[in-house]
């Protein structure tokens, strides 16, 4: 069961693909994409990121922020970044903490599901049926 619109966002503290400290409340007054994804550099995974890549502008326009988040490590998010030319970080949940804390752990991967989390840390919309293709614009359509 994914966490409901209306609950707070966990928050959280991690590594991304560069190994710079971040949190949740680092975006705080801005809207943002946290995805879940099951593993770097797999085709549906792959699809999804390219989405997000094909329309950041958009995302960037509405002052919103993309985090992708999945169990690999450093290494492995940088290669996955560097091979699509990914412009958003990739979070580090090596030990699965931040899967747990939003209720998507598939039990050793991240469950494929989408977060918008409001300025105030609110959660607004919750995607669990995403399409890999199309992710990014339909993330764009169901926040208007």
């Amino acid at each position: 069961m994914t966490l409901s619109v209306g609950t707070t966002a966990p928050s959280f503290t991690t590594t991304d693909d560069e190994g710079n400290s971040i949190s949740l409340s680092d975006f705080s007054g801005k809207i943002v994409v946290l995805y879940f994804y099951p593993k770097d550099d797999t085709p549906g995974c792959t699809k999804q990121a390219q989405s997000f890549r094909d329309n950041i502008a958009e995302y960037q326009n509405k002052d919103m922020v993309v985090l992708g988040v999945s169990m690999d490590d450093q290494a492995s998010h940088q290669k996955f970044k560097e091979k699509y030319g990914l412009p958003f970080k990739l979070l580090v949940d090596s030990d699965g903490a931040i899967t747990k804390a939003y209720d998507v752990d598939g039990g050793g991967y991240a469950k494929r599901v989408t977060y918008i989390i409001d300025g105030n840390g609110t959660i607004t919309h919750v995607d669990d049926k995403v399409n890999t293709s199309t992710h990014a614009t339909d993330v764009l359509t169901s926040i208007g």
